[in-house]
């Protein structure tokens, strides 16, 4: 992703680049950018592992790294109040906290995924989920290279969240992520998950309301990580406009009723 964006911001012409970081094992580390895009703008960049530069001269930082990076990208995001907009998923609560804290302070962008068409999706489950009772079983499938780390995906923790939401209850107390070894049928209210890590499948979420005789099948797939830039400089874009608080790309796009 951080590849990605770099080669997103130097081709278009609302955006200026500011700097990179990366951890200090990254073999890329002082490699200029412009020798690692093939491009001479902004060609004098170096990556660094010292992100305090970057925030102190940037109006906005796009955060895709991993949840241990987000103490430190938080605070300071509050000490140059510069904007944040975050792409990692596999928060734990304890770092949660740390962004609605400093969302006091700057505007923040948080999204399990930047897709445009994932956040279409987003809102159909919501509205489904809402409009269909309990007759309609809730299944989520996701599926990932085989690099991703975290299973289920944000992704899919969040269309659990929004399918649990809509019914008013809380995911935590009706997701079942693993069915081995279990011999007792499916519980009425269930929201059932099922991860797939192969290859190099960018990313692929369904929603599935099974019923009897009759199912309904909501999809994304997605074929290039381009897309998740768009939504991620669309965002940084939009923060601009806020003096603070934390928001999704449903506020970004305007979905949220």
């Amino acid at each position: 992703m951080g590849s990605a964006l770099i080669k997103s911001v130097l081709n278009s012409d609302k955006y200026e680049l500011s700097g990179c970081t990366e951890v200090n094992s990254h073999p890329l580390l002082g490699s200029k950018i412009g020798d690692i895009t093939n491009s001479s703008k902004q060609s004098d960049i170096v990556i660094s592992d010292d992100p305090n530069d970057m925030f102190a001269n940037s109006e906005v930082v796009i955060d895709f790294t991993s949840p241990s990076a987000t103490e430190t990208l938080t605070n300071l995001g509050k000490m140059h109040k510069t904007n944040l907009v975050i792409g990692t998923t596999g928060h734990s609560e304890k770092q949660l906290s740390l962004i609605e804290r400093a969302s006091s302070d700057i505007t923040i962008v948080k999204a399990m995924n930047f897709s445009i068409g994932v956040n279409v999706l987003f809102s159909l489950t919501q509205q489904l989920s809402r409009t269909l009772d309990d007759d309609f079983d809730i299944e989520i499938i996701e599926s990932h290279h085989r690099d991703k780390v975290d299973s289920p995906s944000g992704t899919a923790i969040e269309l659990g969240k929004l399918a649990a939401g809509a019914k008013s209850r809380r995911l935590s107390d009706v997701a079942k992520f693993n069915r081995e070894g279990i011999s007792k049928p499916r519980k009425r209210g269930e929201i059932g998950f099922a991860s797939i890590r192969g290859g190099d499948i960018v990313g692929e979420h369904k929603v599935v309301f099974a019923g009897m005789a009759e199912r309904i099948e909501l999809g994304h797939i997605a074929t290039s990580r381009e897309l998740f830039c768009a939504g991620a400089l669309l965002a940084a874009s939009w923060s601009k406009n806020k003096t603070k608080g934390l928001f999704d790309m449903l506020d970004v796009l305007g979905f949220k009723q």
